[in-house]
This record gives C-alpha cells, sequence and structure tokens, in this order.
C-alpha cells in the first residue's frame, strides 16, 4: 500500500524546479490536486551535521500556494524584497558553485571518512 501512495504523491507533480542555495535546496513543484486544479507547493530542505554523526539529516518545510493567491503573494514578496533592496541596496547572488568543485568537496568528505565509514 505504501508503494501506491509513493506513486500517487509522484504522479501529482506535474512541473518541478529546484534552487540551490548553500546549505538549503528550495523545491518549486506543481503539483495537481484531485480536482484537476494546479497548485505551487513549495518545500524547503536544510542539511543539518549533528555533531558527532556521519550521517546528515534534512530538516523540511512546506508552504501550499493556490492559484487565487498568486497575485497577493507576488505582491507581498515584491514589496519585501523591494523594501530590503531599499534598505541595503544592490544584493549580490550567491556564487554558484562549480560542479568540479562539489565534486572535490565529495572527495574531501570520503577522504575524511574513509572508505568504510561511507556505508556505516
Amino acid at each position: 500500500m505504501e508503494k501506491n501512495q509513493e506513486e500517487r504523491r509522484e504522479q501529482e507533480i506535474v512541473y518541478s524546479r529546484s534552487v540551490k542555495a548553500g546549505k538549503r535546496i528550495y523545491y518549486l513543484d506543481v503539483r495537481k490536486a484531485r480536482n484537476a486544479d494546479l497548485y505551487l507547493s513549495i518545500t524547503e530542505s536544510k542539511r543539518i551535521q549533528a555533531e558527532g554523526e556521519e550521517v546528515p539529516t534534512f530538516e523540511k518545510h512546506k508552504i501550499f500556494l493556490y492559484k487565487e493567491d498568486f497575485a497577493h503573494f507576488t505582491e507581498g514578496l515584491e514589496d519585501v524584497i523591494a523594501y530590503i533592496k531599499g534598505q541595503l541596496g544592490d544584493i549580490e547572488a550567491r556564487p554558484e558553485k562549480a560542479p568540479e568543485s562539489e565534486a572535490a568537496e565529495g572527495e574531501e568528505e570520503a577522504k575524511k571518512k574513509g572508505l568504510f565509514g561511507i556505508f556505516k
């Protein structure tokens, strides 16, 4: 039964995009409701590395945004972004990591843990 629920959950997503931002990843999923309406599901996933634990955990938060609220949400978001820019001036985007640097980081982690530390 769990497999059917998982398949249904995956079938609901009709479009998806992820945004990496430091230790966080934002998933923007367009989902189909039972009545065939579409809505936006925003998930923030934050990687948490507890002291003394080798395997990280992920803390997740979700927001569901329905089409009738898009205009108000967009207006509010634009307003607070304009306020922040007014207070701080231009804001530089977070630099993107090159795929090579991510691979190098993974190799360094593997060296720290050792081969058998990865599979614990």
